[in-house]
């Protein structure tokens, strides 16, 4: 089962095809998932479909403009979403070996990776009918991304979802300790390719906190230090410039151990200032890796990682990806709540003049 396709005109024509969603949110986090309406999307895998979508330079903002993105943008923009709204394009997936693809985006173009957005897929899949699940037990769902495959393990209990469990590609530490000079001060930033890059500091470095009245200082750090490691060579990534880049930058804090291992909250700020409301998934991959790296998180123990929101994602490192070298990455399961939110049907009047939307 994938997303279902129809024409779509050049931006400014008179038809467009209505595109069906179902929404569900992640630990507070939205996630659009589109299973209808799609234009085709040209490539033979999920990672030359995510590069087809984003266009020439391989860099996940300013996409490709055309019928596949004006479809992103009907979805994130107001006054159908918001600036915080995130989603995914279902896909065929890479070979027999996954239930189905996806092109992750928000609201500045897409990304190669996404815990929070694969935890609910893996919900839909099963809610859906797409993968059986057992009255009560678990259920797998095998995706490929454009970064790779994952897993979403989905909970279930007296017949409903009641969590669900992301196995990310393998996660590696990349840098350590880089110094990036903020308007806030000097900051140590780590950093950790999960999916997708992310540069992790901690707020009190900079004289933040992680609360939600520190939020506007929080995006300015966080677009400075990314502004900053554009051309660090601890960004880039081996397979080229489709999962290069800094991606986000977690701003934590941490909080009193937990009797199961390390306890910290985090502020995500991704694209162009975007804000998590979740732990980010995907984000909880690089902050296993590195609190592994410091001897801090070892095997039977647990990160519990918070969000901005008060929503909670607990992690834990599996050991050692393919033979067991620590340059193949580390094995990471990120577990957390889902719930759908609504079923939607997006239609695009040709006598409206905002079109697609808008955004402020």
């Amino acid at each position: 089962m994938t997303a279902t396709h129809g024409e779509h005109p050049a931006p400014g024509g008179d038809a467009f095809t209505p595109v069906r969603t179902t929404d569900y949110h992640t630990a507070g986090e939205p996630f659009r998932i589109v299973t209808g309406g799609l234009p085709p999307v040209p490539g033979d895998t999920v990672a030359e479909r995510c590069a087809t979508a984003i266009g020439p330079g391989g860099s996940g903002t300013a996409p490709r403009r055309g019928a596949l993105d004006d479809v992103r943008r009907l979805l994130v923009q107001e006054p159908r979403g918001h600036a915080g709204m995130y989603g995914g394009f279902v896909v065929p997936p890479d070979d027999d070996g996954a239930h189905f693809g996806v092109l992750f985006w928000h609201k500045d173009g897409y990304s190669t990776a996404c815990g929070h957005g694969t935890m609910a897929l893996g919900a839909w899949a099963v809610d859906s009918g797409l993968v059986a699940a057992p009255h009560d037990g678990d259920a797998q769902v095998r995706i490929d991304v454009p970064s790779g495959r994952v897993t979403a393990t989905v909970h279930r209990a007296e017949g409903r979802t009641t969590g669900v469990t992301f196995r990310n590609v393998p996660a590696r530490v990349t840098a350590r300790k880089v110094p990036v000079a903020t308007s806030f001060g000097v900051a140590e930033v780590d950093l950790a390719h999960a999916g997708a890059c992310y540069a992790s500091v901690a707020a009190r470095d900079l004289g933040l906190g992680t609360g939600r009245e520190a939020l506007p200082a929080l995006v300015r750090a966080g677009q400075e230090i990314r502004a900053a490691l554009a051309a660090h060579p601890g960004t880039w990534h081996p397979d080229g410039p489709l999962l290069s880049g800094v991606y986000g930058v977690i701003l934590y804090e941490e909080l009193p151990d937990t009797p199961f291992g390390p306890h910290q909250r985090n502020v995500t700020v991704f694209g162009d200032g975007q804000i998590d409301r979740s732990p980010c998934g995907s984000g909880t991959s690089a902050r296993l890796a590195l609190l592994a790296e410091d001897g801090r998180l070892g095997a039977h123990e647990d990160l519990l990682h918070e969000s901005v929101a008060g929503t909670v994602f607990t992690g834990r490192v599996l050991g050692y990806a393919g033979s067991g070298e620590p340059a193949e990455g580390l094995v990471t399961e990120v577990t957390g709540t889902v719930h759908r939110t609504g079923e939607h049907v997006f239609v695009r009047d040709p006598h409206d003049v905002l079109g697609t939307g808008f955004a402020l």
